[in-house]
């Protein structure tokens, strides 16, 4: 075999420098190589544009004990066994014309996509140069996009149950059988870091490019952080690259005054298709693949295949900072200022630092702290300023994060109304009445609610009318951002409870209706105050490239209340399941999350149950803690009420509120806010100054 041959030959520096997907696999292999991601790009499209969801995989997949597979994840057992449930009889329903023409047009532009990245592949595995082919002259000249069919092999014994628990907790990003799986780690890794490079090659690193790295790294047997690994690495490389381009103006100066500085420039901007080497004379060498190879160096690849792999990428600022956003600048700088005249206090903040704190440091130098993904965290209501950052203060490493500041004064408003009502007594008393031995899903129109408890109805109905209306708008101004590449040209991960995910909602709808596709990886919806439409949610599936996930709590009576006019029109997703769409993912947390408020502290917890990775521990246990803390407080508080309140006269019924009992609420809700307003103001001021 290619790689026992390659493992043999290893301990030579200049073989081991040398490293390409021609030279580490044999003809046999580079097929299956293609055939592999030829599979996982079929089924990425039946997905995305599919109305005929298959059985459920519990029905196909024999479910493993976890004791049985010492290698298995016990986090993710778990998930399994509470996230995949049997899914509601299908209902026949014809797709609305919008549907057939959203689904075609996404059809239609990730074809284009899969042309484009198969080619580039193919290149590479084909081979324009003669390196790599002196290992193989004797095993076949056809090429790799020969017709002739592969034999089936044992590629079904190849996936273990690891994956088997992966498919079931995520079937949008499920291995697919290949014999590949039993190459050696190093050549597997090798092989998941040269495809990620050939597809920055394309000048963008689209959300349908993650999804096929993440589909090709668990059919290989790898995790989802070896590809995070790899992509951190990567950025690194390609940032110090640009800022050592842009560091020395006078040696650019040198180059563009040199002989050959035109041919070099014509090179980098034809070499997406051809061996950058071949096209550069040589200069690649020493200019290019020095700077890719002193940082890549230690993913296996040599400095050259790298460069080469790379392409134009490598050899352009320009380029690299089209990639990143112009380095970050344009999701804090002043493009984001033109949002903000049509929502208020529209801007993407920072959760971890995405440049350098050094003093010394000139405002226009390139970080090289920064990722090939994007995150954005959405909060749906606040009582404070942090709670814009504190939720999103779990996400890992992985990814660039972004906490969205929208709408402050209002979502005080909300924030304080909610917490003012929850903890009230009459709230804690009638509620408890009202779902005592029985679901509360089924009890969620007007009738059923106590009259003492509609008079609430008057502190929260306002403010929250007016946010989600304001949420909806910010939804479409986030779709605009996204469109005109914010986050540069890099897949975005949206997460958002309450209210936040009202915005991802609008924002995919807005997308969907622009034909914006391939611009986000996954969605995350928690306790979603959304219709769960059929027809809305296919919509949305049609611009999420992976992972599309509704968070419900049956046990939200908030959001019921809020929702109590509109129940018997349409279901709500933050207390349900959607059903019908395939590829959505149904995630019940009514056994955990008792009220609308505790999403707020238990981002991290969920996110961790539904399996996203390299989350921050600390933060994670701090959220758990304040979320401990904020239950003791509010108990006690319910406490000292009751004791002011004689309840025994009203036989376990809440007490009645008098109409000067909700003026005072109001004015507590509106004194709250205000003051946590004005602090803010004064905040944002002092800062100013400093500055």
């Amino acid at each position: 075999m290619a790689h026992q041959r390659l493992s043999q030959q290893g301990t030579g520096k200049q073989e081991s420098t040398d490293k390409d997907l021609r030279a580490i696999l044999n003809l046999t292999q580079r097929q299956q190589l293609m055939r592999l991601l030829t599979d996982i790009i079929d089924s990425m499209v039946q997905i995305l544009c599919d109305d005929d969801p298959p059985q459920d995989v519990k029905n196909d997949l024999s479910s493993p004990s976890p004791e049985s597979d010492p290698h298995s994840d016990k986090v993710m057992v778990r998930r399994m066994d509470e996230q995949m449930s049997t899914p509601p009889p299908k209902l026949k329903r014809s797709p609305t014309n919008i549907e057939i023409k959203t689904e075609a047009e996404a059809f239609r532009a990730f074809g284009s996509w899969k042309d484009a990245a198969l080619l580039r592949v193919r290149q590479v595995l084909n081979g324009s140069s003669s390196q790599g082919q002196e290992h193989y002259r004797n095993e076949g000249s056809e090429s790799i996009c020969s017709t002739g069919t592969l034999q089936s092999d044992t590629s079904s014994q190849n996936i273990d149950e690891h994956s088997v628990i992966l498919d079931r907790a995520h079937p949008v990003l499920a291995p697919v059988p290949t014999p590949l799986r039993c190459l050696p780690l190093e050549t597997k890794l090798l092989i998941l870091n040269a495809l990620l490079l050939l597809l920055l090659s394309l000048e963008h690193y689209s959300a349908h490019s993650r999804v096929l790295l993440l589909r090709v790294a668990a059919s290989l047997g790898l995790s989802s952080n070896d590809l995070a690994d790899h992509e951190i690495k990567v950025a690194k490389g390609l940032l110090s690259t640009a800022k050592q381009m842009s560091a020395d103006d006078e040696t650019k100066e040198r180059i563009d005054r040199s002989k050959f500085s035109r041919k070099w420039k014509v090179g980098l901007a034809s070499v997406a298709g051809a061996a950058l080497i071949g096209v550069t004379g040589g200069l690649a060498a020493p200019l290019v693949a020095a700077g890719i190879g002193a940082v890549m160096g230690g993913l296996g690849l040599g400095a050259t295949v790298a460069a080469t792999y790379l392409g134009a990428m490598a050899g352009s600022s320009v380029i690299i900072g089209g990639l990143f956003g112009a380095y970050g600048a344009r999701m804090s700088g002043r493009m984001m200022s033109r949002y903000a005249k049509e929502v208020e206090d529209f801007a993407f903040i920072p959760t971890r630092s995405l440049r350098e704190k050094d003093d010394g440091q000139k405002g226009n130098d390139i970080s090289t702290d920064q990722r090939l993904r994007v995150t954005i965290g959405i909060s749906g209501w606040l009582t404070a300023e942090e709670d814009i950052v504190n939720p999103w203060l779990v996400l890992g490493d992985d990814s660039d994060t972004f906490a969205l500041r929208w709408e402050f004064r209002s979502l005080l408003r909300l924030g304080n109304a909610l917490t003012v009502i929850v903890r009230s007594s009459a709230w804690t008393v009638a509620t408890k009445q009202m779902v005592a031995g029985t679901a509360f899903a089924g009890l969620l129109n007007a009738i059923m609610w106590p009259v003492g408890i509609l008079k609430l109805s008057h502190i929260v109905d306002n403010p929250f009318s007016i946010a989600k209306t304001r949420a909806d708008k910010a939804g479409a101004v986030l779709a605009d951002a996204l469109i005109n590449r914010a986050q540069g040209e890099r897949p975005v991960t949206l997460i958002g409870y309450s209210l936040g995910s009202r915005i991802i909602y609008s924002c995919l709808l807005k997308l969907a209706e622009r034909r914006a596709f391939g611009l986000v990886e996954s969605a995350i919806l928690i306790g979603s105050p959304t219709p769960s439409t059929t027809s809305k949610w296919r919509l949305m599936r049609t611009v999420v490239s992976g992972r599309l996930v509704n968070v419900y709590s049956l046990n939200d009576s908030i959001l019921g209340f809020l929702y109590r006019t509109n129940s018997l029109q349409l279901s709500i997703a933050g207390l349900g399941p959607v059903a019908q769409v395939h590829g959505v993912e149904n995630f019940d947390v009514s056994d955990s999350v008792t009220g609308h408020l505790r999403y707020q502290y238990m981002v991290g917890t969920i996110l961790d149950k539904i399996g996203l990775n390299r989350l921050d521990k600390d933060e994670l246990k701090a959220q758990v803690d304040t979320l401990n803390a904020r239950t003791a407080r509010d108990e006690a508080q319910r406490e000292e009420e009751q004791m002011e309140t004689d309840w025994g006269q009203y036989e376990g019924e809440a007490p009645p509120l008098e109409s000067s009992e909700v003026m005072r609420m109001e004015r507590e809700v509106e004194e709250r806010t205000e003051e946590v307003f004005v602090h803010s103001r004064v905040h944002a001021v002092q800062l100013g100054d400093n500055e």
